[in-house]
């Protein structure tokens, strides 16, 4: 058996032995008798074991000292409040990935916000319009901050889901640890990884454990995946061959489809239904083209109606979610369009970009300002405005990844339409707020700008982000 993480072979993960995971659901701070959700979570340092038993901890910071962060369950319809207290040493925010949100309450630093500073709070205060699989994580310095375990699922249950099957979320990582099991900090901010993919890792960990296993009921369960990785984009299938039944992606019905291998880019979710015959199941991960074992479901007798299931997961009905008012392709005529050329990176055709307003070359962009991405050959950041649109437009993103790289394209305040060609040789239209782009790509993400305020399109390859890969429509 390998020592640690440093002795991985470099075409995949490192094996290792089993661990029980759950997730752990935050408590109320009160009873929710006038439909708000309140709950208060602080981030702080930690220690939590990433490897198999007997693995040393590894130093991170995490939401209220749990890794993921603690579970957020609410209902389609109510509010959420959540009191953040920063416990860091450093300014950070709490963005809610997915949701529809107030503008105000987005967790951008600088564009929607001021970060929250060391020792302060701020308290978020928001509908939940829709039901669906989302997650929140810092949107401060994210390429290191999501890194060192800052981030947790968000489930809005439907408000009239009966309880009649296993309900399991699933967040998957992949940590950059050394052979002691330590984060490997030296390589945060390179800008070999800024150039090429981002920041991979060389652990797995599903629920925040090694290859755990989680107790299930025979029957249909409902797998809610997050990918919470800073930049690989992560692919599962069952073992033995068995069918992925996809019904949700970013928290959005599709119309329901079967597939043997889910990939899913950073940020991005699924829901997926699978069948439970009472053996071991094993989910795999097999990005590298190595399989791993992620995590298995072990089915005992079915469990009666509302009871509960040891993984922690709420008992919820597997069926596919009801479609809401926003779920429909948008008219297309006398749309805006917005073009969005996406060059940079290793190996691309960006040989200069404007950044602060002054044109550069890109040898000098790298080395002396760490910008190495553009959109429209600017160098993004919150002052590169791609466009003012009227509130209630439908808006065209037409973007081009003139790069060498996969992108994760996620766009804040909303969902979008796009013709996704991220499931075989068909193309599929679905609803997403993240869309994983191949390289050379050409996509149109169309969406209703119904949601007023400064909204952030960028790519969710953390370190592409942060090396200049963003960008700011602005509605109303």
């Amino acid at each position: 058996m390998n020592s640690g993480p440093d002795n991985i072979s470099r075409r995949g993960f490192l094996r290792a032995g089993g661990a029980a995971a759950a997730l752990l659901t935050v408590r109320p701070l009160a009873a929710q008798e006038d439909g708000v959700r309140r709950y208060a979570i602080s981030a702080g340092a930690a220690t939590h074991r990433l490897g198999q038993e007997g693995a040393p901890a590894t130093d991170l910071w995490l939401y209220d000292g749990v890794s993921p962060g603690p579970m957020i369950r609410a209902r389609r319809g109510e509010t959420l409040e959540v009191v953040f207290t920063n416990n860091l040493d450093v300014p950070t925010t709490m963005h809610w990935h997915g949701i529809r949100n107030l503008n105000e309450m987005d967790g951008v630093p600088d564009l929607t916000q001021a970060a929250v500073e060391p020792a302060e709070s701020f308290t978020y205060r928001f509908p939940l319009r829709d039901a669906g699989t989302f997650w929140y994580h810092a949107h401060s310095k994210g390429w290191e901050q999501l890194a060192r375990g800052l981030y947790g699922a968000l489930i809005v249950e439907e408000d009239d889901a009966p309880d009649s099957a296993n309900d399991i979320t699933l967040v998957v990582d992949d940590w950059r640890l050394t052979e002691a099991y330590a984060l490997h900090e030296e390589s945060f901010g390179s800008l070999m990884d800024w150039s090429h993919q981002g920041r991979l890792g060389n652990w797995l960990t599903v629920n925040g454990a090694t290859e755990p296993v989680i107790d299930a009921a025979a029957g249909t369960a409902r797998l809610r995946m997050i990918n919470a990785a800073n930049a690989r984009t992560l692919a599962f299938r069952l073992d033995g061959g068995r069918p992925l039944r996809v019904i949700a992606l970013d928290g959005a019905p599709c119309a329901p489809f079967e597939i043997d291998v889910i990939r899913l880019a950073p940020a991005q979710r699924a829901d997926l239904l699978v069948e439970l015959d009472g053996e071991m199941m094993t989910i795999e991960e097999v990005s590298t083209g190595e399989p791993i074992t992620a995590a298995q479901l072990k089915t005992g007798a079915q469990l009666k109606s509302g009871a509960q299931p040891k993984s922690g997961g709420r008992a919820l009905s597997p069926h596919v979610p009801a479609a809401q008012s926003w779920y429909s392709f948008p008219d297309q005529a006398g749309a805006r369009i917005i073009d969005i050329h996406m060059q940079g990176g290793a190996m691309g055709n960006l040989d200069s970009a404007i950044f602060e307003g002054e044109s550069l070359p890109l040898r000098e962009l790298a080395q002396n300002h760490s910008k190495l991405w553009a959109f429209n050959g600017i160098v993004g950041g919150y002052d590169n405005w791609l466009g003012d649109v009227a509130l209630g437009e439908v808006v065209v993103l037409r973007v081009w990844n003139d790069t060498r790289w996969e992108h994760g394209m996620h766009l804040h305040g909303h969902h979008f339409w796009v013709r996704s060609q991220e499931f075989g040789d068909e193309p599929r239209d679905v609803l997403r707020d993240t869309y994983l782009m191949a390289p050379g790509e050409r996509a149109e993400l169309v969406f209703v700008a119904d949601n007023p305020g400064a909204w952030l399109f960028h790519c969710h390859m953390m370190e592409h982000h942060a090396a200049g890969m963003g960008a700011v429509i602005s509605i109303g």
